[in-house]
Formats: structure tokens, C-alpha cells, sequence
């Protein structure tokens, strides 16, 4: 049983991603670690290239450590990777005319739903009070009369 769970631990353990590069420099590292968070893995699409385990994702992180050691900046290294991927690229999109409806959307549908919910109880209120009011114990005096009238001649002939 040791052994099994052993085996299990290993096969768990190889399914993450490992970069073993490390630059010389500990500033230089720190802004490896955090471009390799901010930028997504363009095959997975939800991880960030630190995350996954895909080729490309491989590819970029060399990239990015190649370019570190060029002493390129994040501003610029992040620039040429949206130059070439687009803003895609990034994992968090800066807000311009093109992402904009990538920030905005969440709140217009949630806005959106919110009207919708408070459309449809009230429209549920409101056929809820006419039903009550066609109810028998709900006519008012003179519907009750007329009834009462018509029940009357029903028994007398």
C-alpha cells in the first residue's frame, strides 16, 4: 500500500510545470516569476505560461528569460509579446478600445439578469393577484347580489 500511494505521489507531482531557470539576478528573477504569471499560455487559455505544461508555453518562458538576460524591461518584453499575440497574451488585459468589452460584458450581463429576475416576479406577482381576484371569496357586494339574484330564480322555478 506504501508503495502504491508512492507511485500515486510521483504522478501527481509530474503533472505541474517545472522552469528550472534562474537568472543571476535577483531583480531580474522576481520580474521572471511575475511576467511568467501575467502572461496566459496561448493553447491552454486559462493558465498563466508559468502554470502550464504545453510546448509553447516552454517557448515563451525561454523567451522571456532570454530576453531578461538581454536587460530588456517588462514594459518592453510585455509590448513585443503583445505585438506579437496580441492582448490575448495577457492574462489581465489592460482596458482600451479593444478590451472593453471584456471588462464591461460581466457587468452588462449581471445587470442583465438582475432586470430579467426582477421582471419576471413581478409579472408572477401580478397574475398571482388577478387569479386571487377572480376567486369566489373575493367578489365584491354586487357581484355577490347578482349571484345571490340568480340563485334565487334558480330555485323558484
Amino acid at each position: 500500500m506504501k508503495y502504491l500511494f508512492f507511485a500515486f505521489f510521483l504522478i501527481c507531482q509530474s503533472s505541474y510545470a517545472l522552469d528550472a531557470r534562474q537568472l543571476a539576478d535577483p531583480i531580474q528573477q522576481e520580474n521572471y516569476e511575475i511576467l511568467t504569471k501575467e502572461l496566459r499560455c496561448l493553447v491552454c487559455q486559462n493558465q498563466t505560461i508559468a502554470d502550464s505544461n504545453a510546448e509553447l508555453a516552454s517557448d515563451l518562458r525561454r523567451q522571456v528569460y532570454e530576453m531578461l538576460e538581454q536587460g530588456k524591461s517588462n514594459d518592453e518584453i510585455v509590448l513585443f509579446m503583445t505585438d506579437r499575440y496580441g492582448d490575448f497574451v495577457l492574462y489581465k488585459p489592460a482596458f482600451k478600445g479593444k478590451t472593453s468589452l471584456l471588462w464591461i460584458a460581466p457587468g452588462v450581463f449581471l445587470m442583465l439578469g438582475l432586470l430579467i429576475v426582477y421582471v419576471f416576479i413581478k409579472q408572477k406577482k401580478s397574475t398571482s393577484k388577478a387569479k386571487s381576484a377572480d376567486q369566489p371569496g373575493n367578489l365584491d357586494a354586487e357581484k355577490q347580489k347578482k349571484i345571490r339574484s340568480l340563485l334565487d330564480k334558480g330555485d323558484l322555478s
